[in-house]
């Protein structure tokens, strides 16, 4: 028996498919890994009845009852930003406080940080037929906050654009179509189906009736398929190594 379980940690969100889509990936993973479904747990930041700190201590209850000493926490978040850097470091450390040394628990590193991304995303992008990649992130004003996935779209060859900062994706593909492209693909950099994706979607097809001579493809979230499940498993395995 491991004495090791898993607690895979999202930002939240009041639409239920997040929800649905991290169970899904929960279960995906307890098939993948040795752990079994009952030291694979899920838990949000926000959008929650209880507070993290209060989900991290009823898992740690909940998993400490099949021998397991340890409790890894894997952010589920694609960059780093306040919540990852501060609000979920305190929330651990409230949970630690109030379990003592019953269970230890460990931060691991946010999937955006994991190596194994990048070619995640090059997979990804080699399914889709089109003469040029956008990728598509939330963006932030935060300095240095863009380098992570500007560094992953000059790997994989595309280009970049933000939601809610320049430059747009109207903005970046006019430049493209300027430039010649006829076949464009965009990929967003979000994990789940949401509110945004829906915009994102809408603001596709609005493309595509301003640009009829040009191919849009839109390619789904990055957490929706056993791919993503594969990679976390990686992901784990990788900590495990590094946590011993």
């Amino acid at each position: 028996m491991t004495n090791t379980a898993y607690l895979l940690v999202s930002h939240g969100s009041r639409d239920p498919r997040p929800h649905l889509a991290m169970q899904q990936l929960a279960r995906l993973l307890s098939e993948m890994l040795p752990q079994g479904e009952d030291l694979i747990g899920i838990a949000t930041l926000e959008a929650n009845i209880q507070p993290l700190h209060q989900q991290i201590q009823d898992f740690a209850d909940q998993v400490q009852a099949f021998g397991c000493k340890i409790v890894q926490i894997i952010p589920l978040f694609l960059l780093p930003g306040f919540h990852l850097m501060t609000d979920i470091p305190a929330e651990i450390a409230l949970a630690q406080q109030a379990i003592n040394e019953r269970i230890r628990i460990e931060l691991c590193p946010h999937v955006g940080s994991y190596p194994g991304l990048e070619k995640f995303v090059f997979r990804m992008m080699m399914t889709v037929k089109a003469d040029v990649s956008i990728i598509l992130a939330h963006g932030s004003r935060r300095p240095g906050s863009h380098r992570p996935v500007e560094n992953i779209a000059a790997s994989v060859g595309a280009f970049t654009a933000y939601w809610s900062v320049p430059p747009s994706l109207e903005v970046r593909v006019q430049e493209l179509i300027t430039a010649g492209y006829k076949q464009i693909a965009i990929f967003p950099y979000f994990l789940f189906t949401g509110g945004i994706t829906d915009a994102i979607a809408l603001a596709v097809e609005t493309l595509k009736l301003e640009f009829p001579s040009v191919t849009f493809q839109l390619a789904p979230p990055l957490g929706t398929s056993r791919e993503f499940a594969d990679l976390i498993g990686d992901l784990i395995k990788e900590g495990e190594k590094v946590f011993g």
